[in-house]
């Protein structure tokens, strides 16, 4: 057999080993968005703890508020890129894996029908992935704490530190979180949306972290 077919036991080597190590990739990226979600949410937590037992103290409260919730808030825009940048690099993973098994399915005919995949009655592995799919993914579930945080941080300045009437102080959080949430998701949409889109998977659906 020639070496330069495409049949030959080195390319074949090598399209497994390719196949294994974009197999390793993808599960990387799934664990290290659980990973960095639990670190913010962590991080979350024990900042809202501390400001809960300094809650008695007008000036413990506003020291920790200050300094706390805005690193927390930063830290979660910075885990929120990350996500989505994992959610890329997980799309493309899958989407070279997709097209090795596809040329799985052609060598053999007799065994097709083990590669095959139903994607126009089941989607991808029985789910179907299209644009709104953003929406639930891993960086938006963070995205939607953090706009909350940002929200409710904006209010505290403007109640604790400028002293402004509450309404004044509810109506710029819940604008503050609103635009946060707007902005992180025109974001991600525009990330996401050309891979989504692309069509890779002969009907544009996409496994999303």
């Amino acid at each position: 057999m020639d070496s330069d077919a495409p049949e030959s036991p080195a390319f074949m080597s090598a399209l497994v080993t390719e196949h294994f190590a974009l197999q390793s990739v993808s599960s990387s990226t799934i664990s290290e968005s659980g990973s960095r979600a639990a670190l913010y949410l962590s991080a979350l937590s024990s900042g809202l703890v501390a400001i809960g037992f300094a809650s008695s103290s007008r000036k413990s409260l506003v020291a920790l508020s200050f300094s706390v919730l805005p690193t927390v808030f930063i830290l979660g825009w910075f885990t929120t890129i990350r996500l989505i940048e994992t959610s890329v690099e997980n799309i493309v993973c899958r989407r070279r894996i997709e097209k090795i098994r596809r040329y799985y399915a052609t060598l053999d005919p007799r065994y097709r029908g083990f590669f095959d995949a139903d994607y126009d009655t089941a989607g991808l592995h029985g789910v179907r992935y299209g644009g709104r799919s953003v929406l639930f993914t891993m960086a938006s579930m963070v995205l939607l704490v953090n706009s909350v945080l940002g929200g409710a941080a904006a209010t505290l300045i403007c109640l604790l530190g400028a002293r402004l009437p509450a309404a004044v102080g509810v109506v710029v959080g819940v604008a503050v979180g609103l635009g946060t949430l707007a902005l992180g998701l025109a974001c991600e949409y525009r990330r996401l949306s050309p891979l989504i889109r692309d069509g890779s998977y002969g009907s544009g659906e996409q496994e999303l972290t």
